[in-house]
């Protein structure tokens, strides 16, 4: 059984949310050119929270979209089960909007790779300004996150895991490691 430390509670995740929409606001010079994209799942989930909080403090509507990779990812080809597609709903052009790009966990950065790509297919962005809610290191790929959550060092047999209320019932962030304490 893995063994399980708890990196982030229910109101550290909360204050987690809010400090990235502050620096978002600060980055920005305020909310007016910004649009928020979430990568499907958790980082549409969590774009959706960002975005909530900037137009609560902004008092203005944050246009809000969600990105699907699938057909972007370059580990596809080598998966024998059909891959299970979702939409991409970005209703607003992203023409010259500086484009906040939002996911949980940044690790090889192949997603956000694949999330770049298919963001260039739909417009041309002012910018695109990545924001993730855990950096968990070990980068295979040029990427850096322009907004972090918290930066956790791990190895390569851990495992962060981000839980959220809509989906998991918590909202925590878990390191989990195989074999117990190594």
């Amino acid at each position: 059984m893995p063994a399980k430390q708890t990196l982030i509670d229910g109101k550290g995740f909360a204050r987690t949310v809010t400090r990235l929409a502050h620096e978002i606001i600060e980055r920005n010079k305020g909310a007016e050119t910004i649009g928020i994209v979430g990568i499907r799942t958790r980082g549409d989930y969590l774009a959706h929270r960002i975005a909530h909080k900037i137009s609560l403090m902004e008092n203005i509507s944050v246009p809000i979209g969600s990105l699907d990779i699938t057909l972007y990812r370059d580990d596809l080809r080598g998966k024998l089960n059909q891959p299970q597609l979702k939409t991409t709903d970005i209703l607003y052009d992203v023409q010259d909007k500086n484009i906040i790009l939002v996911d949980d966990v940044l690790f090889t950065g192949r997603t956000i790779r694949s999330a770049l790509n298919a963001l260039m297919d739909i417009g041309r962005p002012a910018s695109i300004q990545l924001a993730v809610f855990v950096d968990r290191g070990h980068r295979q790929l040029p990427i850096k996150a322009d907004f972090i959550g918290k930066n956790i060092p791990t190895s390569f047999n851990q495992q962060v895991q981000v839980l959220m209320t809509e989906i998991d019932g918590e909202d925590a962030v878990y390191l989990t490691q195989e074999g117990g304490n190594n």
